[in-house]
């Protein structure tokens, strides 16, 4: 007997309702957290990212893929969630990557500039893909 692999597929304005959903709720998390939770010990310090990098993600992809639907129009680059998701990842990381350093006092623009360096390889080799 081979198994079959179920594959859900949703729609883009699903997954941008969902993300847009989700956005708010995370956020408000994010804030709570900041609010309650002193920033003393390793759990915080990780929570705070993790919370932040998550309405991170949660906002900037539905903004990538609008500015993906009205700012690029070819017939190469067809903007999808997908690639919206990829995007928005790519950004938050950025973003988290370069605080994380600044909160540990090593962040420089020589690292900011690496990390900002990385996030474009992985998106020229993921366009080249066409993941």
């Amino acid at each position: 007997m081979t198994k079959q692999h179920l594959r859900y597929r949703i729609s883009n304005r699903t997954a941008l309702s969902l993300l847009g959903g989700l956005a708010l709720p995370v956020w408000a998390a994010f804030l709570l957290f900041t609010y309650f939770v002193p920033p003393q010990g390793l759990l915080a310090f990780v929570a705070f990212f993790v919370l932040l990098l998550g309405a991170l993600i949660c906002t900037f992809a539905p903004l990538a893929y609008l500015c993906g639907l009205l700012f690029i129009s070819s017939r190469l680059y067809r903007a999808t969630i997908r690639h919206a998701l990829r995007q928005g990842t790519l950004l938050a990381l950025c973003i988290v990557l370069n605080l994380i350093l600044r909160a540990l006092h090593s962040w420089s623009i020589v690292a900011a500039l690496a990390i900002v360096a990385a996030a474009v390889l992985v998106e020229i080799l993921s366009l080249a893909k066409k993941w």
